[in-house]
């Protein structure tokens, strides 16, 4: 019991309970900037079981959540002043919607973990309140079969947890609405820019190479020219994929991912034909449509997995259509590259 957002235990029923704070401190949000980079992700996880937010008795609300930190942050933080249980489930640090959908935030979990705890003798009533983005995994009846407990999905966002109690839980269509805004997708960029590093210095890589190549032969002593324009170039479809179409995302024409990164590269292709194709050949200019559109359009479909808009199937059936395209649209600008420097 070592962690910061430990406050000390309680005894009740016969348990010995931690303790938790709701006011997050400096360690909190460090460790949150940190995997938002990717720094610790795979490692970002508390240990399963039940906690004490404040000092709950046995009429108190029970709320279940994952045990990816940032999930059990944001909930414990948004129980300020409501004394509470938090039941935390073994989702492999995986969040709860992702989690839903891989099975850990299920059923067999959820059953078990009340059995473990002894959930029934700290509480009085039966009644547990779940996420509503968990409910995939969850087969409500199953729960009440095999425990007694009856499951309640509370709103998306743990900021409407007050309010879902005040209103008698329920929750109002405001508070079943996924929102996915401006704010929300700005804080998934520097997670996807991290994890698609390889696929930037792979291209780059490729791109270096073939820049020192000409109808002379092969030289490499231009580097600051030829060579660090490919490398800028490269970068642009890049941040155009990860940055932008997410930045921009409900303005940018198309339903896939996809295509939507695809427009992001042909815009900042627009702009390097307007501010540096000077010196290069129809060729080479073509080559880095193909390429940038290719690498923006990509790099972009990572963000699927970010979303609450895109399911396993339709994901799916996206990389079915689209990769084939993106692969010969990365092997025609490739060749128009070479083409275009050898005559």
């Amino acid at each position: 019991m070592g962690a910061s957002y430990f406050e000390g235990k309680i005894i009740h029923s016969g348990l010995e309970i931690p303790q938790v704070g709701t006011k997050l401190n400096t360690s909190d949000f460090r460790g949150a900037v940190m995997v938002r980079w990717g720094i610790n992700r795979n490692n970002y996880k508390v240990e399963p079981g039940l906690y004490a937010a404040g000092t709950p008795d046995s009429g108190s609300d029970v709320f279940v959540t994952a045990n990816y930190k940032l999930s059990f942050d944001h909930l414990r933080k948004n129980l300020s002043g409501a004394d509470s249980w938090i039941l935390v489930l073994d989702t492999k640090g995986v969040n709860v919607w992702c989690a839903a959908g891989k099975g850990t935030f299920g059923t067999k979990e959820l059953v078990r973990r009340i059995k473990i705890t002894s959930l029934e003798k700290v509480v009085s009533h039966r009644r547990l309140i779940l996420p509503q983005l968990g409910a995939t995994g969850v087969a409500a009846h199953k729960v009440r079969e095999e425990t007694g407990f009856n499951v309640h999905y509370g709103p998306v966002s743990a900021s409407d947890i007050r309010q879902f109690i005040k209103d008698g839980y329920r929750a109002d269509r405001e508070m079943r609405k996924i929102k996915f805004g401006f704010a929300d997708r700005i804080k998934l960029i520097p997670n996807d820019f991290i994890y698609g590093k390889f696929y930037l210095l792979g291209a780059m890589l490729v791109l270096f190479l073939l820049s020192g190549l000409s109808s002379k032969g092969l030289s490499y002593r231009d580097y600051g020219g030829e060579g660090a324009r490919s490398l800028l170039l490269v970068f642009l479809a890049y941040f155009a994929g990860i940055v932008i179409t997410p930045m921009f995302l409900p303005y940018i024409p198309g339903r896939f991912f996809s295509l939507k990164g695809f427009f992001s590269g042909a815009l900042v292709f627009l702009g390097y034909l307007i501010f540096g194709s000077s010196g290069h050949n129809l060729l080479t200019m073509a080559s880095w449509f193909f390429i940038m559109g290719a690498v923006s359009s990509f790099v972009a479909m990572n963000f699927t997995g970010s979303s609450t808009f895109t399911s396993l199937s339709g994901v799916k059936k996206e990389m079915k259509l689209f990769v084939p395209v993106q692969a010969g649209f990365a092997l025609t600008g490739i060749i128009l590259h070479v083409i275009g420097k050898l005559i």
